[in-house]
């Protein structure tokens, strides 16, 4: 059993099972649910947590004994809710959770649920009216999903401001940051074309790379086109890196593009505008709900290398654009951060106990 206990406890009822992908200290990937346990549990909440388990089975078998084997001592739990396989973990849990009659609260993650939902209405529409609440990150995912629960919350991803230090960029350099999994969904190869094409004009142009390997051929890919297109000196892959590094890696850049061709609200984005760098991405998914093109951002179609390379001309060249993005994507990631989203957790939790 993996389950963690953290904090004194606000009052006898205020004791949550977090239940999630607790996989950092094994894997170096962290999940929001890692930071929620933590700071509710530093705001005084009793808290556990479940699973930390790498295999997919043994996570599972771990998430549903915890639920039983903890049953008399938590009140309320939350789920992660993801697509494809995932989604199964959630029915499971959420199964034995309504045994046990404990109220739970599931939050929706994943730019492809929409399009699971739309495939398996019946499954989604089932679980997820059988929770207490359902919160979602975005307005991407609250619109997409309405259709099957109406009454969903949003509560956005958050970030730790205070982690990450900003600096303007009035001047930046062509010095290019692309940060997530090497998975063909983020199309990390375009990352490179974008590159081949700075290069032509500024010779000094760097890509930093980072991410971990999801197995599907794509990192080999990636190291392949930047051999082909002659720029495998100028592109640099830094690995998957745990998340207390990513501020000051970030800070290696000024210019981080996002070239994913199916995304939601991804932490990678809002850390990269926490840092002060100028954003180009795709406009997939929820990316413009997140992003404005031209003010905070600069959004290109998916699988457009060259108008992505475009996008980054732009703020190498355009008098004052840099500077504007830069401090305007800090000014809107601060509306993310933990002393705005915590209290909206905490009062949500307040509010299902109080119904419970």
């Amino acid at each position: 059993m993996t389950a963690r206990q953290a904090g004194a406890g606000k009052t006898t009822d205020a004791r949550i099972l977090v239940v999630g992908n607790f996989l950092s200290a094994s894997s170096g990937s962290r999940g929001v649910c890692e930071d929620l346990a933590e700071h509710l549990s530093a705001s005084g909440w009793t808290v556990f947590t479940t699973s930390d388990k790498l295999g997919r089975m043994a996570r599972l078998v771990d998430m549903l004994k915890t639920v039983w084997g903890k049953r008399q001592q938590y009140k309320v739990a939350t789920i992660d809710t993801f697509s494809g396989l995932a989604f199964s973990w959630a029915e499971a849990v959420g199964f034995a959770l309504r045994r046990l009659g404990k109220p739970y609260i599931l939050t929706l993650h994943g730019g492809n649920l929409p399009d699971f939902a739309r495939r398996q209405p019946k499954r989604v529409t089932r679980l997820l009216n059988s929770a207490a609440v359902v919160t979602a990150p975005s307005r991407y995912l609250l619109e997409r999903m309405a259709a099957y629960r109406p009454d969903i919350v949003l509560i956005q991803n958050p970030v730790d401001i205070a982690r990450y230090r900003f600096a303007l960029r009035s001047a930046p350099r062509p010095r290019l940051v692309w940060l997530r999994a090497f998975h063909d969904i983020y199309n990390p190869s375009m990352a490179v074309q974008v590159a081949a094409s700075i290069i032509r004009e500024y010779p000094k142009c760097r890509l930093l790379m980072g991410g971990g390997d999801k197995g599907d051929g794509s990192l080999r890919e990636t190291e392949e086109l930047a051999k082909a297109q002659g720029i495998a000196g100028s592109v640099e892959f830094s690995g998957k890196m745990p998340s207390r590094d990513v501020p000051d890696w970030l800070q290696r850049g000024d210019i981080f593009i996002n070239t994913t061709n199916l995304d939601n609200t991804p932490v990678s984005v809002l850390e990269a505008m926490a840092c002060g760098l100028c954003v180009a991405s795709t406009n997939v998914g929820g990316i413009p709900y997140l992003l404005e093109h031209g003010l905070d951002a600069l959004l290109v179609p998916p699988n457009d290398p060259e108008a992505m390379a475009e996008a980054v001309r732009r703020v190498l060249t355009e008098p004052g654009l840099a500077e504007s993005l830069s401090r305007n994507a800090r000014r809107k990631v601060e509306g993310f951060d933990w002393r705005v989203v915590l209290p909206q957790w905490e009062q949500l939790f307040k509010h299902v106990l109080a119904h419970a």
